[in-house]
């Protein structure tokens, strides 16, 4: 079971999500990479000799079947990127957390129309306003909201999705079953009710600064663009903003006075290539224009294929995604050629790739 083995990986000292990530992508799966040869491991960017002991003594004494079963008595709520519910989007960016704990009832969401709304905890009318007047519209267009669950303008839009019966998804850090600040327990039942509250700490883990810089990440990661209403010049929104530029996801800034120190943030990242948000319809109409994920299928004449990609294209769902290991047992063929077929196949729009090399057929 691979998620045994993501969690396995999780728990060795000296082992983060970037490192966790180049492990995936270096033997294809986390159960090959905990039984790799020491020499393979380190042929792998990020290990040296003191990771490559921790490593050792933890393939040594940890046995990852029964170290699952232990962790999910407390924590039956979690994904991995060998999850089909765990998004796509946060699984592109390089450090993806390797366990995503969740709590509520929404397991899926469009992720083309993810949007994060963040800001300062002492926000002012002005941004609480504008806030309420975006997440309104955005919401009621089918937008999911995601945000942090923390003081001023975070609160502000969950409450403003959860009105007009809106998807939200509050990224924390803290254990999902931890209610921080205190005075939004009601918020957080509505959110659990409705929506989502995830983060990457298991459950009992109480509120620590440090955890909250790498729960910003998961925020911009979640998100196909990234919405500052307000933050002075030294900001948690204003990291959630510089991540989000760094994985290639669009960031938007609210204009307000110079006089404003709520405002200085965002006039800083307008000057650093920020869009302007400029009022509701230019913003959507703005929106309107990111790439779509949900593109059309083309007519495909599967008679007209390669042998070899009609027998992959039988071996793979229009359901749950199948596995590569699986499509190269049902194909046989050698896994090099499969792969290559596969490419081919996600570029004439016949698939769809998923994470942990999965692939669904949509034609």
């Amino acid at each position: 079971m691979e998620k045994a083995y993501w969690l396995a990986w999780s728990q060795v000292r000296g082992i983060g999500p970037v490192l966790i990530k180049r492990l995936y992508q270096a033997f294809g799966s986390m159960s090959k990479a905990w039984q790799a040869l020491p020499i393979d491991l380190q042929q792998v960017e990020g290990i040296g000799g003191q990771t490559l002991e921790a490593i050792r003594q933890a393939q040594r004494e940890v046995e990852p079947l029964s170290l699952l079963a232990v962790h999910e008595h407390k924590n039956l709520n979690f994904w991995t990127p060998s999850d089909r519910e765990y998004p796509q989007l946060l699984w592109e960016i390089p450090d993806p957390p390797p366990l995503l704990y969740y709590h509520g009832h929404m397991t899926q969401w469009n992720e083309r129309n993810t949007v994060a709304i963040v800001g300062t905890r002492n926000s002012t009318p002005y941004g609480r306003r504008w806030t309420k007047k975006l997440v309104t519209a955005l919401a009621e267009r089918g937008f999911t909201i995601i945000s942090g669950m923390a003081e001023g303008i975070d609160g502000e839009a969950h409450r403003a999705c959860l009105e007009v019966g809106g998807q939200t998804v509050a990224v924390v850090g803290t254990g999902v079953d931890r209610i921080y600040p205190p005075k939004h327990k009601s918020l957080y039942e509505q959110i659990g009710a409705s929506g989502l509250v995830v983060g990457e700490y298991p459950q009992g883990t109480p509120p620590d600064k440090k955890h909250f810089p790498a729960r910003n990440r998961i925020i911009a990661g979640l998100s196909r663009v990234t919405l500052v209403m307000e933050a002075p010049e030294r900001s948690g929104a204003l990291i959630t903003a510089y991540q989000a530029n760094e994985y290639n996801r669009d960031v938007y800034a609210l204009p307000n006075s110079l006089d404003v120190n709520e405002a200085k943030g965002c006039l800083k990242l307008l000057s650093k290539g920020a869009q302007a948000i400029l009022g509701v319809d230019e913003l959507l109409e703005s929106l309107g224009m990111l790439p779509n994920l949900d593109i059309p299928v083309p007519a495909i004449a599967i008679a007209d294929l390669p042998q070899l990609q009609q027998n992959i294209l039988q071996a793979i769902s229009f359901g749950n995604p199948v596995g590569f290991d699986a499509i190269v047992e049902q194909a046989k063929a050698p896994a090099g050629e499969v792969s290559g077929a596969l490419l081919q196949l996600e570029l004439i729009g016949a698939i769809a790739p998923y994470p942990g090399m999965r692939y669904q057929r949509l034609a």
